[in-house]
């Protein structure tokens, strides 16, 4: 079977082109052929795409329903196998099968049209992504081969005082070093790989589905070891609209992350700084493309969160 690129997959590997970009695209097609044939594979249904990788449901050669994940080896992507087979199927996809060299894998089939971004109460959409998050962080993180959040966190220090000199804004300057000043002092606990356990580090709503094993497992990591306390912003951020709703964003902020927080038990304070953090490395993120001028969400973040530290 042939194979055809989604153009939306093609257009987002051309903007991404230091990763992968069209080489990768063009191979594709004869990869999916490879795969289909060494793995025993029969397609079926239409395929899915995110940003980087093409999913195509299967059958294995046993009637087992499965999905194809094809994806260049980049260094986001370069751990997941690891990561999925250290958890088990623990809250997360099961992994059936992996091909280091290429980045392909075999999953375990869930429903690709069916989200945590579906479910109509945010509330509880929360209080099952917090509690998948305890099951992934309750596992170590593998002593070697990992990205290692004290590594990232002393790289982000390193770029504010430029990142500080390119803001124009009074508000934007004051609040990367307050996240900065949050990041300094939390950091040093981190040495030595204490609390390293294994995060997800994109575990945001539309990153869980639903499924037939459990009612909702956890995909498409981006591993890290460290403190669970960095795996929180997007849950606060994410469906935003729905926090605008309420009125009062900062009074919603702030009931999103203590909820999380006494969920998986964690210091609240450490928790909060980390989520400070972890604003930080996106506004770093923003400025190293060009803005300058912060994102204002992640700013009202600040100053909410900022409150529990």
């Amino acid at each position: 079977m042939r194979i055809t690129v989604p153009a939306a997959l093609t257009a987002s590997h051309l903007r991404h082109a230091d990763d992968a970009g069209p080489a990768w695209v063009a191979a594709l097609p004869g990869l999916a052929e490879r795969f289909l044939d060494e793995w025993e594979l029969r397609p079926d249904g239409e395929p899915s795409h995110g940003i980087v990788a093409l999913v195509l449901p299967v059958v294995r050669a046993d009637g087992t329903r499965a999905a194809l994940k094809l994806q260049p080896v980049t260094e986001e992507t370069a751990g997941e196998a690891l990561a999925l087979r250290t958890w088990a199927g623990d809250g997360a996809v099961r992994l059936l099968a992996a091909d280091p060299g290429t980045g392909t894998l075999l999953l375990e089939r869930l429903h690709a049209r069916r989200s945590l971004e579906d479910v109509p109460d945010v509330t509880a959409a929360l209080e099952t992504l917090t509690a998948l998050l305890g099951r992934l962080s309750s596992h170590p993180a593998p002593a070697s081969g990992w990205r290692r959040l004290e590594d990232i966190a002393w790289r982000m220090l390193d770029e504010v005082d430029a990142a500080v000199a390119a803001l124009p804004r009074e508000r934007d300057r004051a609040w990367l070093r307050r996240c900065a000043d949050a990041v300094a002092e939390l950091v040093p606990e981190l040495a030595g790989g204490h609390r390293d356990r294994l995060l997800h580090w994109d575990l945001h709503y539309a990153n869980v589905l639903a499924a037939d094993r459990e009612p909702w497992l956890v995909i498409d990591p981006k591993p890290l070891a460290g403190d669970p306390g960095f795996e929180l912003l997007p849950a606060l951020w994410n469906r935003w609209d729905e926090a605008v709703a309420t009125g009062d964003v900062r009074r919603e902020t702030l009931r999103r992350l203590d909820l999380m927080t006494e969920a998986l038990r964690a210091d609240r304070r450490r928790a909060a700084g980390w989520t400070l953090g972890r604003v930080l490395q996106n506004c770093l993120w923003l400025v190293r493309e060009g803005d300058r001028e912060l994102d204002d969400v992640q700013l009202t973040i600040a100053e909410a969160v900022h409150t529990r530290w």
